[in-house]
């Protein structure tokens, strides 16, 4: 990894030092050998040149090291976990380390014990497990018959909160769950939706964009044995700042996962699934692996606007021309946001200036921008989530807010305006449920 970051920071450096231009074969040339038959040259239409990695060969290649991947287990006491990028995780008492890649059955056999029984000696074969660490991970298991949640069989739609920016929506033919981040049982703490609470199959899975509180692999691991169609944004391509989620996602071992791009439909039973842009929360980098979802079911429309910037109203005036007045809007408003460099700094390859760091961040909507996505989507419900404030959540986002915090100042005047309006509205914490009628 040293290596491949020392390779990229050279070819930067070589084309900040052409800033001009100059030929293919010079580029190539001077590419460092071990990225050589891995990028290419290209330009945009004001000959600002860039590197374009080409990601599925990379994939292919030695670079790309499944054995770097192991899996972590212990029992959850508590939701106080260290923060997610505070890596390497060290051994530890209580915690059992599996050198196991991602793409290992094995990881869907035991998840899957969860709803579905199997003998003790299936899964410890089935992992390959050492005597060693046999009677640690004995103890992970109980002869109690797993939980099993019955499908939803109502006449209208379901639609269920389990924290941050995960909704599940159901219908009795279909099920859709967004930006899985989902807690396990937890005897202490705030009252929760669980992993035990999803019905057996996940009929399609949604991913907003690529930051760590939306496309979580742990949970998304967890769940993989269950999810027959996985559905993610498109990415540029072969740009580091926005790597393809389709690739990753099919490196690790997930199938049918398909990408959409700004606009794109899949019909699924009882309605349809539609992919829309939404601007900002990323810096202002070219990043377009990031969609929010359209989700029409038996007649009623649901808008899961992850951390979208309302940085132009126009692009809400466009799309209410095409799909009219909206019943449920999700809007995120962590409207203060982290530095760039906070998330995209080690893929820099010379320092930013704090003026530019401290200006681009990571930042939703405002209670004044979110108040015209409302105008003009002319939502029944607005429901603020993306928050983070729920505190399984806080080791992925470190977030702690107070009550004079900018992003709850800005909620509360968005709820407060919009049932002012008679808009039935809340800033969503812990779990929540919501039934409407088809229509």
């Amino acid at each position: 990894m040293v290596q491949l970051a020392n390779a990229i920071k050279t070819l930067d450096e070589t084309l900040a030092a052409e800033a001009n231009g100059f030929s293919l074969e010079g580029f190539y040339q001077k590419t460092p050998e071990i990225l050589r038959g891995y990028v290419e040259l290209v330009y945009d239409l004001q000959n600002h040149p860039s590197i374009r990695f080409i990601e599925g060969l990379l994939y292919k290649s030695k670079y790309y090291n499944r054995g770097s991947q192991s899996v972590v287990l212990s029992e959850v006491e508590s939701d106080g976990r260290s923060f997610v990028f505070s890596t390497p995780r060290l051994k530890s008492d209580g915690r059992l380390y599996l050198d196991l890649p991602f793409d290992h059955q094995g990881i869907d056999e035991l998840f899957k014990m969860q709803f579905v029984s199997q003998p003790y000696g299936h899964i410890r074969e089935t992992l390959n497990l050492s005597e060693k660490d046999d009677a640690q991970f004995a103890a992970f298991f109980t002869e109690e018959a797993p939980q099993k949640t019955p499908r939803y069989d109502g006449d209208g739609v379901r639609i269920r909160y389990f924290g941050h920016a995960c909704v599940l929506i159901e219908t009795k033919h279909v099920s859709v769950l967004c930006d899985p981040v989902i807690s396990s049982k937890s005897t202490s703490g705030i009252d929760r939706f669980t992993y035990a609470d999803l019905p057996e199959t996940l009929d399609y899975v949604l991913i907003t964009h690529t930051h760590q509180d939306h496309v979580m692999f742990e949970s998304l691991l967890h769940l993989r044995h269950k999810i027959k169609n996985l559905i993610v944004p498109k990415s540029v391509g072969g740009d580091r700042i926005d790597p393809s989620l389709k690739l990753i996602l099919q490196s690790v071992g997930f199938k049918n996962v398909r990408d959409l791009d700004e606009m794109e439909t899949i019909e699924i039973p009882d309605g349809v699934i539609t992919g829309l842009p939404f601007l900002g929360e990323h810096a202002d980098l070219n990043v377009r692996t990031k969609l929010a979802w359209f989700v029409k079911l038996m007649g009623r429309s649901i808008i899961m606007a992850a951390d979208s910037n309302n940085l132009e109203s126009k692009l809400y005036e466009h799309l209410h021309e095409i799909y009219g007045d909206v019943d449920i809007l999700f809007l995120g408003m962590e409207c203060e946001g982290a530095p760039m460099s906070w998330l995209y700094g080690p893929l820099l390859t010379k320092p930013l200036s704090r003026k530019n760091d401290q200006s681009r961040r990571f930042d939703g909507s405002t209670s004044k921008k979110g108040m015209e996505i409302v105008d003009i989507l002319n939502p029944a419900s607005v429901y603020v989530y993306a928050m983070g404030q729920e505190p399984w959540c806080t080791f992925l986002t470190s977030i702690q807010y107070t009550d004079e915090s900018k992003p709850i100042v800005e909620s509360n005047r968005l709820v407060e305006e919009c049932r002012g309006r008679g808009i039935e509205s809340e800033r969503l914490y812990g779990k929540r449920e919501m039934h409407i009628e088809p229509r």
